[in-house]
């Protein structure tokens, strides 16, 4: 049993599935949105869309997962992460984040508290949850931005489900219609974690006011 967990890559949505199941979607969807520097090192869409996929499909040898489990576990786990990154970021604020000293972790917050300013609060929030990186530092921009819960709350949960079970049920739809589909995963969860990306690019080719 410990040799099967040391074998396991934390950082790899296949070896995760494969191990897991759909315990890996939960407790991955949490991390990512909950804890700061770890939600960088872990799978997201490269995790949900696979498991969409092998919920449809099995993916010959490996796992079947149960398609209610990975919705369920997905929606979970992505909002109550980021609910607590939220309460981290309002009480913890920037102090906490001058001790971690991380750039790349400083330049990520940054665009977020410019995504917030620029599309608003709501739209914003929504919109986060879908661009890898910005989705793990979105609670606690949120939270040190001083973001009201009830709007927080509110919408994290409304972008949460529409990130998690769109990618679910994405891959769940082309694992049912496409015979052989997960023969091409690698290039089809580039090609999502590429189209998630666009807002992010988009909003740093922007001129700053």
């Amino acid at each position: 049993m410990s040799a099967a967990l040391l074998a396991v890559d934390p950082t790899s949505g296949s070896s995760l599935l494969s191990s897991f199941g759909a315990l890996a979607v939960l407790v991955v969807t949490f991390a990512e949105a909950g804890l700061l520097v770890v939600g960088f090192f872990v799978p997201g869409d490269t995790l949900l869309f696979p498991a969409g996929v092998l919920c449809a499909t099995g993916a010959g040898s490996g796992p079947h997962l149960t398609l209610w489990q990975v919705l369920l576990g997905a929606a979970a786990g992505s909002i109550a992460g980021t609910q607590l990154g939220y309460y981290l970021g309002r009480h913890g604020g920037r102090p906490a984040l001058e001790r971690i000293g991380s750039r790349r972790l400083k330049s990520v917050l940054e665009r977020s508290e410019a995504l917030l300013s620029h599309y608003g609060r709501r739209k914003a929030i929504v919109i986060g949850r879908f661009v890898p990186m910005v989705r793990t530092v979105l609670g606690p921009a949120a939270g040190m931005l001083e973001v009201p819960v009830r709007t927080f709350t509110l919408w994290q949960i409304i972008g949460g489900l529409a990130w998690t079970q769109s990618m679910v049920l994405l891959g769940f739809w082309l694992g049912a219609e496409v015979p052989g589909i997960e023969n091409y995963l690698l290039p089809l969860v580039a090609l999502v974690v590429a189209v998630s990306l666009l807002p992010l690019l988009l909003q740093r080719r922007r001129p700053r006011p």
